[in-house]
This record gives C-alpha cells, structure tokens and sequence, in this order.
C-alpha cells in the first residue's frame, strides 16, 4: 500500500509488522523505538481512523499501522486524542482488536477522557455495543486510576435508571463493569434496575448472582449450564489470559490473537 501522506516517523508504523504482545502501563515502546514526539499526534490520530489501513489485507504489513498508532498516543499521553478515538467506536465495533485496547488507551492517556466517556455513554445516537465500549473504558479507568474511581462507579450507576430497549441492554453490561468494579456502593441501584425491569434478561437475569459476585451473599452449588451473568462470570474466570481490568487481577498485557483481526463481535 502507498501511504504517501504519512511522513516520518509515523510512516514506519506501516512496515513494523506484528506487536502482539503489549503492557499498555508499563511501555514507551513506541515513543522509544520510533522517537514519537507531540508533533506526531495529529498523523498518529489520522492513522486510527485511516479506512484503508483497515480494510488492508489481514497479512500485510500496513494493517498493523492503526493499532501502532493508538498504542502510539497512549504512550504520548494524548488528551487532544480523546474525542477522535471516541469518534471511530460505531465505525470499528467489529474490530476486536480496537475494541479491546481502547480502554487501556484511555485509561493510559488519563482521567482527562472522564467525562467525554460520560458524554459518549448518555448519547442515544449510538447502539448499546457501541455504548458498551464507554463502560468498558470507565471500568478499566476506575481500576488504573483509584483516586477516580468513584466517580467512574457513579456514572455507570446512575446510567441504570434508564429503562428503554436500548438501555436495557446497555444496563446488562454496566452491572457486570460494576461487579468487576466490586461496587459494593452500587447493589442497592442494581437490585432496583432488576425489579424495573431495566436489564434484559438474556444477558443479565440473576440478581442472586451478582450479589455472590458481590460478596453480599454465599454463593450456591456450581452451576452445571450457567446462563446470562452467570455465564459471563464463568467464562470471565475460566479465561485468564484476557486482559483484565479489575482491581487485583495485575496485567493488562495484551494477550495473543490469532486469525482476522477485525472480525470478532462482541456478542
């Protein structure tokens, strides 16, 4: 592919290849090998939403660039970042690396991107997927940032009072991010959303559960077919090597991914 646009540095994003192993926290990777400065944000920013290195074949060198680049603004520390990483969510919800990163990109930019998470996660001109990428974000946020981690758990709460198709779905993925979270200071908002019926029960139908995950209460026999939350608990735990997020789980190492980049779906 002929990227005649980027100029260098950023320009070598495009040959580098495969990184698939990346500690969002603990890495200058990019900024050390590259020698990335702020004059390269708005080429980085460009690349994230470069359509054509997207769509690029899945073997070839120039599809890695995307991903080099918003690792690249992470480790820059980019607030000017923020609102254009926000800005590709609906374009790139079949994109599971992007998916999967940008928490850890926002989180490592800082508590700066609060409140355009907020923004994004009260505007209903997006889809509860999309949406979910917010929650995901202030999850991992509140986890990275302590300090911030009321007010993250605050915003996720008060998002359960909404009760319409759109919102229901959304809340299933708010109490989840919750019981990560152990917000403990959350349960009393949670059960009401369940008995207002403001989360859909294909997702999240066990109220019982989420006070278990919570500690509220002592957890009955092991399911044998669990189901809804329960089931999202199960294979949360039976899958180290995803990235976590909450609090006590360490790493957020980027794990191996094989295949098509872009095609896995948040189901």
């Amino acid at each position: 592919m002929n990227s005649p646009h980027y100029t260098h540095p950023v320009s070598q994003l495009l040959t580098y290849g495969e990184l698939e192993m990346y500690d969002f926290q603990k890495s200058s990777h990019y900024l050390e090998k590259f020698g990335l400065t702020e004059e390269q944000i708005p080429e980085l920013i460009r690349m994230v939403g470069d359509y054509e290195l997207h769509d690029a074949d899945p073997e070839s060198l120039e599809v890695w660039g995307p991903i080099h680049a918003w690792r690249s603004l992470a480790e820059l520390r980019s607030e000017t970042a923020i609102q254009p990483l926000l800005s590709v969510i609906h374009e790139l919800l079949d994109h599971d690396w992007f998916r999967d990163e940008l928490p850890h990109v926002l989180a490592q930019i800082g508590p700066a991107a609060i409140p355009a998470l907020r923004d994004y996660l009260a505007n209903p001109d997006y889809d509860a997927s999309a949406r979910s990428s917010a929650v995901d974000s202030l999850e991992v946020m509140a986890s990275q940032h302590p300090e911030f981690r009321d007010e993250c758990v605050s915003i996720l709460t008060e998002r359960l009072a909404y009760s319409d198709p759109e919102s229901q779905v959304l809340n299933s993925f708010i109490v989840y991010s919750l019981v990560e979270l152990k917000a403990v200071e959350a349960a009393s908002a949670i059960e009401a959303a369940f008995a207002g019926d403001r989360i859909n029960k294909d997702w999240c139908e066990d109220w019982d559960t989420v006070q278990v995950e919570l500690g509220l209460k002592k957890p009955k026999k092991k399911l044998k077919n669990p189901s809804g939350i329960a089931a999202l608990f199960e294979k949360h735990h039976e899958k180290p090597s995803k990235p976590q997020v909450s609090s006590g789980f360490g790493s957020t190492v980027t794990p191996q991914k094989a295949g098509n980049k872009k095609k896995k779906k948040r189901k």
